[in-house]
């Protein structure tokens, strides 16, 4: 089920108070402990996936519900207090060069994790890809983290930043066999007027694979005539301009971004000789947004078979709420309450020895039970 919402995630400069990060951490354990024993791993790497749970989440940690630094600083802290070996389940990569790392820790993790590393760096370079290259929403990505269980379960959650609005957008995505083609597990950001969905549209997808295969001076040709098309064309004609129907005045703008035409022909020519089976193979290869978006115009202007200019981001849902549980680390709804956090803390970490105490006990009883049959068996 795709899961989409708005949550405005403006710019903060502030940091996190130093007397605050062991509280956030040891309530992040806390937390993460009851979760594992109620649910298990997978299901925890679920519900992280799913961008109104992670919100509420961080906002019961102390983050401010709106800030964009909720996704970095959550996701790390959980990346150091989650122990692969112990809890079967590892948080991957991070904030800018961090992201790179996904490879090198998939590698590391513990025996007990029966994954297929190879398949999780192709599905992370994937799920990149698609939020960069297939949807251009004008929001540069600067953080990706994959969360994966012991048993293969994964999700994703990257964070890009829009320059010019200082908005940022999450985006999560949770196992997903090819996210070229498949939904992702939510969207959480300022929606956009105007972006460029390819994503979301199975006939452009088709028409700009059957262009990768074509001569790429052929294509440089039909975009150059795509280009006199637009400039020679005013607004108001420009709505009604083609057979497939009208297209928005906000929608032009996507496609006035300077492309370098001899470098999209250089990477035609690039991937044309790898003969790309599908999508997915032609972004692995190299494929990029100029390139994307190139094709993308000819494919609407000459063969009549436009993107989405649809984003994604569309139900409105406010997570203030779980703001209240102990407050906000910039005081909003009101500041971090030192006595009802530790509180928290306690009473999650006495519910979570207890149940450890019980299971143990259990195990013991079932040991004792065993013994006692064997023992019957014996002397009969």
């Amino acid at each position: 089920m795709e899961i989409t919402g708005i949550s405005d995630l403006p710019l903060h400069y502030g940091r996190v108070p130093q007397w605050l990060i062991p509280i956030m951490k040891r309530l992040s354990r806390a937390i993460v402990d009851v979760m594992l024993l109620e649910w298990g791993p997978d299901k925890v790497v679920e519900r992280l996936s799913n961008p109104f749970w992670f919100q509420g989440f961080n906002n019961v940690i102390g983050m401010d519900w709106d800030s964009s630094g909720s996704t970095t600083v959550t996701l790390g802290i959980l990346k150091e207090v989650i122990s692969p070996a112990q809890d079967g389940l590892a948080v991957t990569g991070g904030k800018g060069k961090n992201s790179l790392n996904v490879p090198k820790e998939l590698a590391t993790l513990p025996l007990n994790f029966n994954v297929d590393s190879q398949g999780l760096i192709r599905i992370s370079k994937l799920v990149a890809k698609t939020d960069t290259t297939l949807l251009q929403d004008g929001h540069e990505l600067y953080h990706h983290s994959l969360l994966v269980s012991e048993s293969g379960k994964w999700a994703i959650i990257q964070q890009g930043m829009n320059p010019t609005t200082r908005f940022a957008r999450r985006y999560h995505w949770s196992s997903v066999r090819n996210p070229v083609d498949e939904k992702r597990e939510g969207l959480a950001g300022q929606r956009e007027k105007a972006v460029l969905n390819i994503h979301d549209s199975i006939n452009a997808k088709k028409v700009i694979m059957d262009l990768l295969r074509e001569d790429p001076i052929k294509i440089e040709r039909e975009y150059l005539r795509s280009m006199a098309m637009i400039k020679g064309t005013s607004l108001d004609s420009w709505v009604s301009l083609g057979t497939t129907g009208a297209i928005s005045a906000e929608a032009r703008i996507v496609y006035m971004k300077p492309v370098d035409v001899k470098r999209v022909v250089k990477v035609l020519h690039e991937v044309r000789e790898y003969s790309p089976a599908n999508l997915e193979e032609a972004l692995l290869l190299g494929v990029g947004p100029s390139t994307m978006r190139a094709l993308s115009l000819v494919s609407d202007l000459i063969y009549n078979e436009p993107p989405s200019y649809n984003d994604p981001v569309n139900v409105p849902f406010d997570p203030f709420k779980y703001a209240f549980a102990i407050g906000g680390k910039d005081g909003v709804p009101f500041p971090v309450h030192r006595e009802i956090a530790f509180e928290v803390i306690h009473t999650l970490e006495e519910f979570v020895t207890q149940a450890k105490l019980e299971k143990k006990d259990k195990a013991l009883a079932l040991n004792k039970l065993r013994e006692m049959k064997l023992g019957v068996k014996e002397r009969t």
